[in-house]
């Protein structure tokens, strides 16, 4: 065995532990099951390759979602994703567990790239917005007008369709993994 690759321990650990947010935030992103399932694939793959010093498994779990939308947005921009059409809507392995929130995880999903990657690393996986900047390749000023420029979207969005739907954003964003 090569001995600049990880220990499969080491793999098998960090799998377990931010999996989910890696798929998670690749279904947000790629809005298909089987493109996450691909970006899921190699992002791992790449960790197993890589030589970064993790100093903590929140330094890990940033360079995870980092390398997670990087390699979402060179596969938005590749000649054969350009070519191809999704063959499916958003599954159900991204949708939330409670029903009140699904009409906002819809309008999350609906939102422009460069909008609803700082949602969701905001509201779901917590992270501040110099964080976000850092992950995404901008100045913290600019995530913080996406964010603000996503939560006017959706404002708009969701009072659009009845009047109970203010309160229910207002509860929903609130709370973090409300999506």
């Amino acid at each position: 065995m090569n001995h600049t690759l990880r220990s499969d321990a080491f793999l098998c650990d960090a799998m377990e532990r931010f999996g989910d947010a890696v798929f998670r935030l690749a279904m947000c992103q790629m809005r298909s099951h089987a493109d996450a399932e691909d970006v899921f694939q190699e992002v791992f793959l790449r960790l197993l390759r890589d030589t970064t010093d993790f100093t903590s498994g929140g330094h890990l779990k940033a360079w995870l979602l980092r390398v997670t939308l990087s390699r979402c947005r060179d596969l938005r921009r590749s000649a054969w994703y350009k070519r191809t059409a999704p063959l499916e809507g958003l599954p159900e392995a991204a949708m939330p567990e409670n029903d009140a929130c699904a009409e906002l995880w819809n309008a999350v999903a609906a939102l422009p790239d460069d909008l609803r990657a700082p949602v969701y690393l905001h509201y779901v996986e917590g992270y501040t917005t110099g964080e976000i900047a850092g992950m995404v390749g901008c100045r913290a000023a600019t995530v913080r007008t996406r964010l603000y420029r996503a939560r006017k979207h959706l404002k708009l969005e969701l009072e659009g369709n009845d009047d109970e739907q203010p309160e229910r954003f207002s509860e929903a964003a609130g709370r973090k993994g409300a999506f």
